[in-house]
């Protein structure tokens, strides 16, 4: 069995895996090596960054798995792979924790002024200004999976009451009010003060936020995206800020990383921008190992798979423990 890798492991992320597998050669190929060693693989874990011949990987007939280092499958789901036999897993929840902790920060961030109140500082002031309350807010969240079902506990001591909206609306939390299909969007839009997003991006959710939806939005909310930038209408969001119907918002991710230095986004009234950092953590490599080793024993074994990729619908089917 060969394996191969791509995600900055280290010596003993190599041996954690090969003691799972001690008869499979393991071939850490970083970005550097991963469009020549992807071909010959039967597994692959990790996330390119660079072009792979995916046609050429599916043609040779050898790759058997998947297993995404990141949430997102932008990656990887082409349309030769969607139509090939080869499974895919995604990373979605590894890193739930720490988004969940960014998506509050950028949140409270928004609600207590602090960007406003650092430019303050900034310029010798000592002025009070009006805040906002993340207490007892209203809160929408687009993406139930992994991610958005940690934020909604960790919201829990908010006192928040949570409006959620998912492919699969399937167990919902007591802490949930709602938890309905993704058309019930619209319903949950003129209602929440928070809409955190937590979404794939697919064909149904690319520019899911457009002037349209900013429009039923009730005055004054604020955005959070901690998904895919491209959820979301540039143009659209800025105009939503600069006319006031938009509070503020909070942007982890942009439709172009980064954007470009004409993009409004920039110049945006009450907009914090952070650089696609949400899923950081100094166990991220540590976090991604166990997993992967994880799923790399129930692969193995013949068990049910976590995060398993339905490559139609670009996600992944609800875990068996959530």
């Amino acid at each position: 069995m060969r394996i191969v890798l791509c995600y900055p492991v280290e010596p003993h992320h190599i041996r954690q895996i090969q003691a799972v597998v001690p008869e499979a050669e393991l071939i850490d190929a970083g970005q550097e090596r991963v469009a020549s060693e992807l071909p010959l693989a039967e597994l692959f874990c990790g996330h390119p960054k660079v072009p792979v011949p995916w046609g050429d990987v599916v043609a040779n007939g050898r790759l058997r798995w998947i297993q995404s280092s990141a949430a997102g499958l932008d990656h990887c789901l082409v349309p030769s792979v969607v139509a090939s036999p080869i499974i895919v897993t995604s990373a979605s929840g590894v890193l739930a924790d720490q988004v969940a902790e960014h998506a509050i920060g950028l949140a409270i961030a928004c609600t207590r002024r602090l960007p406003l109140f650092l430019d303050q500082q900034a310029q010798g002031e000592f002025v009070r200004r009006p805040t906002k309350d993340l207490t007892a807010a209203t809160v929408g969240i687009v993406g139930f999976g992994g991610n958005g079902r940690r934020l909604a506990r960790v919201l829990v001591p908010f006192n928040v009451r949570i409006l959620a909206t998912d492919y699969f609306p399937v167990r919902k939390p007591e802490h949930v009010e709602f938890l309905g299909p993704p058309e019930s969007l619209a319903t949950i839009l003129p209602q929440v003060d928070i809409l955190f997003l937590c979404a794939p991006l697919t064909a149904s959710t690319r520019n899911l936020l457009d002037a349209a939806a900013f429009a039923t939005m009730k005055p004054g909310a604020i955005l959070i995206n901690m998904a895919r930038g491209k959820m979301v209408d540039e143009n659209a969001l800025v105009d939503a800020l600069e006319s006031g119907h938009l509070d503020s918002a909070g942007l982890d991710v942009t439709p172009d990383e980064p954007p470009a230095a004409e993009s409004r986004l920039w110049r945006a009234p009450r907009l914090i921008i952070t650089p696609h950092v949400g899923g950081q953590s100094y166990r991220r490599i540590d976090a991604m190992t166990d997993f992967f080793c994880d799923n790399l024993r129930r692969y193995l074994g013949g068990g049910p798979l976590l995060n398993l990729v339905d490559k139609r619908l670009g996600f992944p089917e609800p875990n068996v423990d959530w």
